[in-house]
Order: C-alpha cells, then structure tokens, then sequence
C-alpha cells in the first residue's frame, strides 16, 4: 500500500524565545489513508505538541512521492526530480518529474542528501530545484506491525512447543 501524505496547516497560539504569545500558522506532513484520518492524527499530534488551543485551517494531499529524513538535521527541503528515460518509438528522451521531501540543514546538504536518497535508482535523473519548505515536522504512520510480528513469533513458538510434547 503506497503512502499519501497530507499537508496540514494548524494555527495556534505559540510562546515565542522572548516570552512573547503569538498567533501563528504552521505546517505539518503526516500520512494517513483519508482526510478524515488525516484530521485525527493532527489534533492527536497537536494535543501532545501543544496545550493551547488550536485550529486545523487547511488539510491537503501533498504531491511527495517519497519523505526521507536525515539524522542531524532540522529543516525540510523539497527537492524536484527529473527522472529521464527513453521514450523507444521516437528516440527522445523523456522526462518525468517526481518531489521528495528531504531533511537537512541547508541546501547543499539537501542536494547531497537528494543523491544519497537516489543512489539506487537504476535510471538517470537530473535534481532541477530544491527549496525550504514551510512544514515544521512530519509525523509517518506507524501500524504497529512490528509488535505484530512479535506477537506472531510467540505464538509460532508455542505451536512448535506443544507440537514437539505432543
């Protein structure tokens, strides 16, 4: 199952470095299977981020086929791909443009850790732009599969067990 990511705009009242309370408007990514879930998630996130009140102004799909963070770094880059292929019929190269979201601290480490993102990509492909981007974080979907998997091998376990007694 592919992931889609939503963005979500939230405003809210933010304590600033001086001490000063301001509104502001910030940006979150986070994946989930509908703008319904989408819309969970964010208050769930934003109750534990923050203990004052805010509103959810805008959810929508974001158009990132790939989120890929990186240790050490604390802004999001959106990083344009150009995948190149040769189109067999008429001999031209063809280009097709894909967006990842990238984590770094500034663009040449963006564009740095584009390529590390791509070095198994088999294909050609150029990166024409990388800009900032305005979310703040990005909250990935997590479904418990590995405690399911946990679960699955006790219970392996115990069949093999009473199998062998048996």
């Amino acid at each position: 199952m592919s992931e889609i990511w939503f963005e979500c705009k939230v405003k809210y009242r933010k304590t600033q470095d001086t001490g000063e309370q301001k509104i502001t408007t910030e940006t979150y990514l986070l994946d989930a299977v509908s703008y319904t879930e989408a819309e969970t998630r964010i208050n769930e996130e934003m109750k534990a981020y923050t203990s004052e009140e805010f509103r959810i102004m805008n959810i929508r799909v974001a158009n990132f086929a790939e989120v890929h963070p990186f240790d050490n770094s604390d802004r999001w880059f959106k990083s344009k791909v150009s995948l190149i292929a040769l189109d067999e019929e008429s001999g031209k190269e063809k280009k097709s443009n894909i967006y990842l979201l990238i984590q770094a601290n500034d663009v040449k480490e963006a564009f740095e850790n584009t390529n590390k993102a791509l070095e198994e990509t088999m294909g050609d492909y150029t990166i024409p732009s990388i800009t900032e981007s305005p979310i703040l974080d990005v909250f990935p979907y997590f479904t418990g599969e590995e405690e399911q998997l946990e679960k699955f091998k006790v219970i392996e376990t115990a069949e093999s067990e009473l199998i062998a007694d048996e």
